[in-house]
């Protein structure tokens, strides 16, 4: 069920489910909430589910100034927590979900039983992917977002899901062409600032849960191995022949993984 608060002047929309224990799940860039539909569906069966669409995105309204960070978008998933009366959850991030999650855990840990990166990191943008965070904002501006989706998206699906699973790969790009320019450029700019966030796994008693594609191009295997050492307690799944996009290529599997997580708390 779609449920709506104001915050930041505007509508924050998500997704409700389910009773037990709170579990939120964020979706990463150029996606919305319904990214896990497949784990959704088993696991409100025995957990409170909540998914948020961020700010921008689906049936979330974009705030319009400039200079929004990772963290703002942090605040807007607290406000959905009070809204709901939820002291704690668990909290899942992808991709930029991620970046969003651990913002959370740095201002408000006293609201988490537990978090997790689902294939995200810890840590800033290299100098040279800051350098193409300028390039996508300038794309998306000469070309939308659509059309800038429409090239990038592939790119996040394993070959071998890519010749298997057509279809999905495909209704990822046609659900990507109604994504808001101005969006797009928020979040790319948002994310090419966020600072180096690994001090909040390597100081944080909570457990965590890290989930890896060994063929993610866009948060590679070998770039993550160092963060998933640093927290007192991590649940790490590295997922053989996936990409950057678990919950669609091995959903079964993640849905799993979330699962036991969740329930070992």
């Amino acid at each position: 069920m779609y449920k709506s608060i104001t915050y930041h002047h505007s509508t924050l929309s998500y997704q409700k489910s389910g009773m037990g224990k709170a579990l939120v799940l964020l979706h990463g860039f150029g996606e919305d909430g319904h990214v896990w539909d497949q784990q959704k569906a088993i696991l409100e069966q025995s957990m409170m589910v909540i998914i948020p669409d961020i700010p921008g995105t689906g049936k979330s309204e974009r705030w319009n100034e400039e200079g929004i960070e990772i963290a703002d978008y942090a605040k807007a998933i607290l406000a959905i927590l009070d809204a709901e009366a939820i002291s704690t959850c668990c909290l899942l991030g992808h991709s930029m979900g991620g970046y969003i999650t651990l913002a959370f855990a740095e201002l408000f840990p006293e609201r988490l039983e537990a978090f997790g990166l689902i294939h995200s990191t810890a840590y800033a943008d290299s100098n040279e992917k800051k350098a193409n965070r300028l390039k996508a904002v300038e794309l998306i501006e000469a070309y939308g977002a659509g059309a800038f989706l429409r090239n990038t998206i592939p790119t996040l699906f394993s070959t071998a899901f890519k010749k298997a699973a057509p279809h999905q790969v495909q209704a990822q790009i046609e659900q990507a062409e109604y994504f808001d320019s101005k969006s797009c450029q928020q979040y790319t700019m948002a994310m090419r600032n966020r600072p180096n966030r690994s001090f909040v796994l390597e100081s944080n008693p909570l457990p965590i849960l890290f989930v890896i594609g060994t063929e993610d191009q866009a948060a590679p295997l070998v770039d993550l191995l160092g963060q998933i050492k640093l927290p007192l307690y991590a649940s790490i799944h590295i997922l053989e022949n996936v990409g950057h996009m678990g919950m669609l290529e091995a959903a079964d599997t993640m849905t799993k993984h979330i699962m036991d997580f969740v329930e070992n708390l």
